[in-house]
């Protein structure tokens, strides 16, 4: 294929990619408008409303002439790269219009609203609004940000699309495990699912004793691992087991893997029983609380109750990711800090809305490394192979993916040690540079006081980054920069000397 003729082949794709961004777009807008229902709850705050109205109804339009005007009728098959573009835009955009709320409600600069929109869209929590001033209406907008950012905006899409249109869209957010066939039916699978834990955690936490309106919010970010609170306390301003027992649930609920929760759903316990990821969760979860309660909290608060839900509490909000919190860290020994980053790093399930190295990776690493050392016991021309159960299928690792699993987890380490640099350089101590960038690269929002509106804004941007190569798992943003930076350099020559010609 000539380059003039490959250049006009692109500029075919790319209005098919931007078809698809348009859709994300209107979608998105609507989320941002959203909030506005709440308004007869709350009519003082009409005044309000068009800091989110506006917007997202800009926003509705132009995706909606992107969508129409750009979107082959059917649809069209992405690649995995293509996928890649389609997520960055969407991305892109989804942070910035959303950041315009924070700005024209919330009275946060610009460093501020993207920082915040960044942390919501990506489900992390790490907040610079001042929530004890915060109007109703932002402080829902936040959480339906996380709620979304959690399903994921691609597979959010993906319910709305005909055919096979959105296998790349799927694959190039992190979500390659489909619980069917079609990729359709798999989104839609995913929202009901998402769906039903919603209604069961509102009504649960309305029960144990929470307003309909911090309910609904704290339903939201647990399910989505969020960790958006509407009080500066966190889930401490409740001091309450049922409160915090019904949010363990819903937090481990959110970091499990779809496809392992659809087969619990379907009573395949044998299944679940074998996933990799439960069985790593079913050992980490019991023996670090053990070692919090006996480490830390024993000696820190007066009741055996009060110590034993603090350990269990604090190792779930950061295994899952949620970052949630029912105390303040500063009086933690360095162990309890330790384990925190320890499990902020692991993260949740693959193909959940948690984030972190995730512990199907880690999972199959310590399947990988099992092997190689029974390997090395065993006679030359023997042939055995690692393997991992996911779902009901068993997966057999080859030295490719072995090696994938193993360069992700470089790269995800090489950039929280460059990350804690950084932080460092602005003044932090080690101890909490580590914590704080951990949290923001594991898109967890716990936080020990670093992450506030006034700190530096090199500091914010360092974290914006973090959140966002966190949630979109590193490749899927070098491959999208990547295809995108080499097509326009196809793109602008041929558009250049097409003018000449003309």
């Amino acid at each position: 294929m000539s380059e003039s003729r490959y250049a006009r082949h692109l500029r075919s794709r790319y209005r098919i990619l931007l078809g698809y961004s348009g859709l994300i777009n209107v979608l998105v807008g609507g989320l941002i408008v959203s909030p506005c229902l709440l308004l007869p709850a709350f009519p003082v705050e009409l005044p309000l409303a068009w800091g989110l109205a506006a917007p997202g109804l800009g926003l509705v339009a132009a995706g909606a002439l992107l969508w129409r005007g750009c979107l082959p009728r059917g649809g069209e098959t992405l690649t995995l790269q293509e996928g890649a573009v389609v997520v960055l835009l969407a991305w892109v955009s989804a942070v910035l219009v959303g950041a315009l709320p924070f700005m024209a409600v919330g009275g946060l600069n610009f460093t501020q609203a993207v920082f915040e929109s960044t942390s919501g869209w990506t489900t992390t929590g790490l907040s610079v609004v001042d929530v004890t001033a915060a109007p109703r209406l932002l402080l829902f907008y936040r959480s339906v940000m996380q709620l979304a950012g959690g399903a994921g905006l691609a597979v959010i899409m993906l319910s709305a699309l005909a055919g096979p249109a959105g296998t790349g869209l799927s694959a190039a957010e992190g979500r390659a495990d489909q619980l069917v066939p079609n990729v359709r039916r798999s989104a839609k699978l995913v929202m009901t699912i998402y769906g039903g834990y919603v209604i069961c955690g509102w009504l649960a936490l309305m029960l144990a004793g929470m307003g309909w309106f911090d309910a609904i919010n704290h339903t939201f970010a647990a399910i989505s691992t969020g960790g958006f609170s509407t009080r500066p306390e966190s889930l401490g301003f409740w001091d309450s087991p049922l409160v915090e027992g019904v949010c363990v649930v819903l937090m481990l609920l959110g970091s499990m893997n779809f496809v392992t929760a659809y087969a619990l759903l379907h009573g395949k316990f044998r299944a679940v029983g074998k996933n990799g990821e439960i069985r790593l969760q079913a050992l980490l979860i019991p023996i670090m609380v053990l070692v919090i309660f006996f480490g830390v909290t024993a000696g820190l608060y007066p009741t055996l109750g009060k110590q034993l839900r603090v350990a269990i509490f604090e190792v779930v909000t950061a295994l899952s990711t949620t970052g949630f919190s029912t105390v303040g860290y500063g009086d933690w020994s360095g162990l309890g800090w330790l384990v925190l980053i320890v499990l902020m790093i692991i993260g949740g399930g693959t193909g959940s809305t948690a984030g972190g190295l995730k512990q199907y990776r880690i999972y199959a690493l310590y399947r990988g490394l099992l092997w190689e050392f029974r390997r090395m016991l065993l006679p030359l021309g023997a042939v055995t192979v690692p393997d991992v159960w996911v779902g009901e299928t068993r997966r057999f690792l080859s030295d490719r993916e072995l090696r994938q699993l193993a360069a992700f987890a470089f790269l995800y380490l090489g950039t929280l040690v460059l990350g804690t640099g950084v932080l460092t350089a602005y003044g932090y101590s080690l101890k909490d540079s580590l914590f704080e960038f951990a949290s923001a690269l594991g898109t967890v929002g716990l936080s020990i006081g670093a992450t506030t509106a006034a700190a530096p804004k090199g500091q914010l941007w360092t974290e914006i980054a973090g959140m966002l190569l966190g949630r979109l798992e590193f490749f899927m943003i070098f491959w999208g920069f990547i295809k995108f930076g080499k097509d326009v350099l196809v793109l602008l020559p041929n558009q250049c000397s097409l003018k000449k010609e003309t």
